[in-house]
C-alpha cells in the first residue's frame, strides 16, 4: 500500500473573468490535451501555463522529457484512431503551436505551446 497524497492546481481567475468567455471552450480543450500529453507520455513531473500578453493567450505544458513531442497528423486521417488525437487537436483548433526545450523545479524538459489570440 502507498503513503496517501494529494495535488492541487490553483488557478487565480478564469478566462471570463478576463474578458475571454469566447476563447474558454477552445482553451479548455487545448490545456486538456496538452497536459494530458505530458502526463501520458513522459514519467515525471508535468505543470500547465497560462499566459496573456498583447492579444494573444498562450497555454503550455511543461514535462520532464526534453525531447520534442511527435509532430502532429492532420486531424482528418486520425478519425478513427484510438489515440494520437491530442496534438492534432492542439494544431487544428489553435493560431500557432510550438515547444521549446526548458527547464523547471531541477528537471531538464520541455514546454509543448499553443496560442489563442482575442481578436
Amino acid at each position: 500500500m502507498s503513503d496517501p497524497w494529494e495535488y492541487s492546481l490553483y488557478i487565480p481567475s478564469a478566462p471570463r473573468v478576463h474578458g475571454l468567455i469566447h476563447l474558454v471552450d477552445t482553451a479548455e480543450l487545448l490545456a486538456s490535451e496538452l497536459v494530458s500529453s505530458a502526463v501520458l507520455h513522459t514519467k515525471g513531473p508535468a505543470c500547465l501555463r497560462l499566459r496573456f500578453r498583447d492579444g494573444v493567450l498562450q497555454i503550455g505544458a511543461w514535462d520532464a522529457d526534453p525531447e520534442p513531442p511527435e509532430p502532429p497528423g492532420r486531424l482528418e486521417g486520425l478519425t478513427e484512431a484510438e489515440s494520437g488525437r491530442g496534438m492534432a487537436l492542439v494544431r487544428a483548433c489553435s493560431d500557432l503551436w510550438h515547444w521549446q526545450p526548458l527547464t523547471r523545479m531541477g528537471h531538464r524538459g520541455k514546454l509543448v505551446w499553443c496560442e489563442l489570440a482575442v481578436a
